[in-house]
Parts: structure tokens; C-alpha cells; sequence
């Protein structure tokens, strides 16, 4: 049977907690909407309204998404799937889609950057959804705990093992580092009333461990969160790399 901090479906206190982020989300759609059908409302109003709208509908989705996908792999029916993929580009669509969510409305005071260290024939065998699975929720909850500043996000190659990084300058890493390590998520939960936090962090381990990976968090700054992870890799041997030779860039955006 699994444990409080494994079992999703199995844990009250996550089911409330997802009942009430619904209901919070449902209760500002119904508002907002409300309030773009009032005579006295402008257009730069409705404007707004139809970007709160749209958040809190995105932040429904995720929800759900990430409570879906840990409910999966605890019922062990989720296995990796890994491919072929080019190292030096292995982020660009991931980081493309970050862009677009920090150009929204309420995310416009937060820097992405990246860091990534390359050799551009390098071509790895890994299971490239799960990993974007991964960083999509650890960035998911960086902007949800970061009102202005920067999030990082970077990799390099070594040892056969691809090692990732998401750090922040926000306010979340006592919390975060409680969810990491609990062994009671009810009570981190009652402790801290985040539940889409919570999912987030749970999701990211399950996944890491179906990988064969390790993860560890850490504080960035004064409350900023630094979050590490690595992924066994196989390097495929056609690449005609030294994997000790690094081309390192660093992006701000």
C-alpha cells in the first residue's frame, strides 16, 4: 500500500486541498466573468478580467495535470520511454514555452536565464517527456513563488549522467525543502496550504525515481529555492564527442 506521501488518491488532506484550489479557481472565473458583462466595464477592464480568467483556468489544468500524472504512476502503469535525443537543442522547446507563460500578465517582473554547457554532436538516449515533465513543474512553482526577480534553469553532461538545475529568487524554499522531505504530506500540507505546490514537488520525485535519478533541494539566496536533479544517460556512440569539453553559454531573457 502506499504511504501518505506517495498515494495521491489515498491522502484526504491532498483531495481537500484540490477541492478548495477548484473552488477558489471557479470562484474567480465566475466573477470576473460577471464583471466583463457590466455596462460601466472598459475595454482595458475586460482586458484584465479575461487575463485573470485565463490564469486561473491554466492553473486549474496543471492541477489536475499533475495530480493525474502521480495518480498514474501509482498504479506502476507508467514506464520510461527514452529516445534519442540531440544534447545542445535538448531544451529548446521547454524554454520557448517558459517565454511565452513569463510574457502573461502578473509573470512580467521575472528574468528567465539559462545555463547550459553542450558539446553539439553529443546525442544521449533519455526519456525526454518525463524530463520536460519534470522542469515543467519545478518552474511551475518557482513563478508561483516568485513575485519579481529570476528563475534558472540549466544542464551539463557528466559522468553518463545529465544533471539539471532550477533555481529561483523567491519566497518558497522553507516550504518547498518541507515537501521534499516530509514523510507525512498531510501534515506538511496543514503546515503550509499549498497544495499545488505539494503535487508539484511529489510529481517531480516520482517521476525522478522512475528514472533511476537522484534529487535534492537546496536554499538559493536568503529564500530563493536551488532544486538539483540527475538522470542516468546512455551517450550513443556514434556522437563524436569529448563530453569533457563544454561549450558554455549563458542566455538572459
Amino acid at each position: 500500500m502506499n504511504s501518505p506521501n506517495n498515494g495521491m488518491i489515498n491522502c484526504p488532506t491532498v483531495l481537500t486541498g484540490i477541492s478548495h484550489e477548484m473552488r477558489t479557481s471557479m470562484n474567480a472565473i465566475v466573477a470576473f466573468s460577471f464583471l466583463m458583462k457590466d455596462s460601466s466595464c472598459n475595454d482595458s477592464d475586460r482586458e484584465e478580467f479575461s487575463c485573470q480568467i485565463l490564469n486561473a483556468c491554466d492553473q486549474l489544468i496543471s492541477l489536475f495535470d499533475s495530480f493525474l500524472d502521480s495518480a498514474i504512476i501509482d498504479t506502476g502503469n507508467t514506464k520510461a520511454d527514452s529516445k534519442i535525443c540531440k544534447l545542445d537543442s535538448f531544451l529548446d522547446d521547454l524554454l520557448s514555452e517558459f517565454r511565452e507563460e513569463l510574457n502573461k500578465e502578473g509573470h512580467k517582473d521575472i528574468e528567465l536565464v539559462t545555463e547550459i554547457q553542450y558539446s553539439k554532436s553529443t546525442e544521449v538516449i533519455i526519456d525526454k517527456n518525463k524530463i520536460y515533465r519534470v522542469i515543467r513543474s519545478l518552474f511551475q512553482n518557482s513563478i508561483k513563488n516568485t513575485n519579481s526577480g529570476y528563475v534558472k534553469i540549466g544542464y551539463f553532461l557528466r559522468d553518463d549522467k545529465i544533471n539539471f538545475y532550477v533555481l529561483d529568487s523567491g519566497q518558497g524554499y522553507f516550504k518547498c525543502k518541507d515537501f521534499f522531505q516530509t514523510e507525512d504530506l498531510s501534515e506538511s500540507l496543514l503546515l503550509h496550504n499549498d497544495t499545488y505546490t505539494a503535487i508539484n514537488v511529489a510529481l517531480a520525485k516520482k517521476l525522478i525515481q522512475m528514472l533511476g535519478g537522484t534529487i535534492y533541494v537546496e536554499c538559493n539566496g536568503l529564500t530563493g529555492t536551488g532544486i538539483y536533479f540527475s538522470i542516468p544517460v546512455k551517450v550513443v556512440a556514434s556522437s563524436s564527442i569529448n563530453i569533457n569539453k563544454y561549450v558554455n553559454t549563458m542566455i538572459a531573457i
